[in-house]
């Protein structure tokens, strides 16, 4: 079992920045595909980065692309999410994710892909 905790959500008017925590339970990511999904109110849950578990591969949403950037601390065992350049439609809530791989350059694109999810951070972008 994996848990997952995220942290350093807020509200930051558009053009701030933030950088998101996901603190992982034990030492997760290898053979783990890791990623950022974010909700907002009314739409379903989407995308924003995911890596597959060597970190060879990346994938980024097209309206993230250039301001988001997704790094991991192994010897913390945390995931971090650097925010740049906020919009207010980048207001969601903001999950981390993990899945077990079963090749080295797998991740998924689809939230139903993954098992391990934390709790989400809200993030609040005003214009």
């Amino acid at each position: 079992q994996v848990q997952l905790v995220e942290s350093g959500g807020g509200s930051v008017q558009a053009g701030g920045s933030l950088r998101l925590s996901c603190a992982a339970s034990r030492q997760t990511f290898s053979n783990y595909a890791m990623g950022w999904f974010r909700q907002a109110p009314g739409k379903e849950r989407e995308l924003v980065v995911a890596r597959n578990w060597s970190g060879s591969t990346t994938r980024y949403a097209d309206s993230v692309k250039g301001r988001f950037t997704i790094s991991i601390n192994n010897a913390k065992n945390t995931v971090y999410l650097q925010m740049n350049s906020l919009k207010p439609e980048d207001t969601a809530v903001y999950y981390c994710t993990a899945a077990l791989s079963a090749t080295t350059y797998w991740y998924g694109r689809s939230a139903y892909e993954y098992t391990y999810w934390g709790q989400g951070t809200q993030v609040t972008v005003s214009s």
